[in-house]
Order: C-alpha cells, then sequence, then structure tokens
C-alpha cells in the first residue's frame, strides 16, 4: 500500500473507526485518542497489511486492542478527589438533640433560647409573655429535670450523655463568650 493509498483510507475511515469505538463504549474524547493512535501505528506496519481493501477492518482491530492494552495496564482502583473540608460529624449536636427531645415544650424552649440561641431572660420573658423570674425558675427546673431524667437507673448508659451534654452546653455559652471577647 502507498502512502498516498494510506492518506486516502486515512480520510475517509479516521470517522468510522471513531464511531467503531464509541460503539465499543468508549467516550468520544477517548475514541478520538485511541483511532488516531491506531492509524498512526497502521502507518508504522502498512507494509503488513496483506490486502488494501482491508485496512478500515485492520485499523479497527489495531484500535481495539490499543484500548484492551489500555484496560489491562488502567489501574482498577479510582483516587478520590480530596475534600476541601474534611465531613465532621458534631457528637454534641446529636447528644443535645436527644436531650431536648426528652423534655417538656415550656422547659425545651427555655433550654434552647437560653443555650442553643444565646438569648437573655429578659429575651425570653418577653417573647413568652413570661415573668423574668419565672423563666429563671423555669430554666433550673429544666436542667434539673434533665438531670433526673438522665441518671435514672433505666438510663445508666446515658448517665455519660449526660455529663457530655453539660459539658456541651456548657461549650455552646464559653464560645459565645469567647466569640463576644474577640469581636
Amino acid at each position: 500500500m502507498t502512502n498516498e493509498e494510506y492518506g486516502r483510507a486515512y480520510q475517509k475511515g479516521f470517522n468510522l473507526t471513531v464511531r467503531f469505538l464509541v460503539s465499543r463504549g468508549l467516550s468520544y474524547d477517548s475514541a478520538l485518542d485511541t483511532a488516531q493512535a491506531a492509524w498512526a501505528k497502521g502507518w508504522e506496519r502498512r507494509e503488513q497489511l496483506r490486502d488494501p481493501g482491508l485496512v478500515l477492518t485492520w485499523t479497527n482491530s489495531i484500535a481495539l486492542n490499543i484500548h484492551r492494552t489500555y484496560l489491562r495496564r488502567e489501574p482498577q482502583t479510582q483516587t478520590l478527589p480530596d475534600l476541601q473540608a474534611p465531613a465532621r460529624m458534631n457528637v454534641a449536636a446529636i447528644d443535645v438533640k436527644r436531650i431536648l427531645n426528652s423534655c417538656k415544650p415550656n422547659d425545651r424552649a427555655v433550654l434552647e433560647g437560653h443555650y442553643i440561641e444565646g438569648f437573655k431572660v429578659q429575651e425570653i420573658a418577653r417573647q413568652h409573655g413570661w415573668s423574668e423570674t419565672a423563666v429563671r425558675i423555669r430554666l433550673l427546673r429544666a436542667r434539673r429535670s434533665v438531670e433526673r431524667k438522665l441518671m435514672r437507673p433505666k438510663h445508666t448508659s446515658l448517665r455519660g450523655l449526660a455529663e457530655k451534654a453539660k459539658q456541651a452546653l456548657a461549650d455552646v455559652t464559653d464560645l459565645e463568650l469567647f466569640e463576644a471577647k474577640v469581636a
């Protein structure tokens, strides 16, 4: 096969080779690269072609072999991309939610308002239409109620949770005080 004949076969057959590779499951970009490599390899070994009428079939076989070789050499595992910020699970938030779910609605409102949302006693009293003294007493009783619930014998596994929750609530208030000082 002469250089001109191979050039004409390339012009006619390159897109057919790409379509052949795409039909075999390659992405279009990979098929373009593989087809180009196959036709280049065919150019280098065109003397081995016995029947010039089968140049397209021969080149498609070369392309398929190049793809199979690539698959064999490709690592089977893929590396995961690095995350911008590692995912963290806030265990204290889960513990606090469990504790608050065990409270009465008014106790929950007072505890959430004071410890989680950071409202002062006066603000909570104004929101609910209670006196400041009533909010202070309700807050005290709610804390004691939570502590009693968690210290019952049937909740022995939750005793550690109670300590964690106390610490989490303290951390929240300490963090707010720290942020206020920094600002």
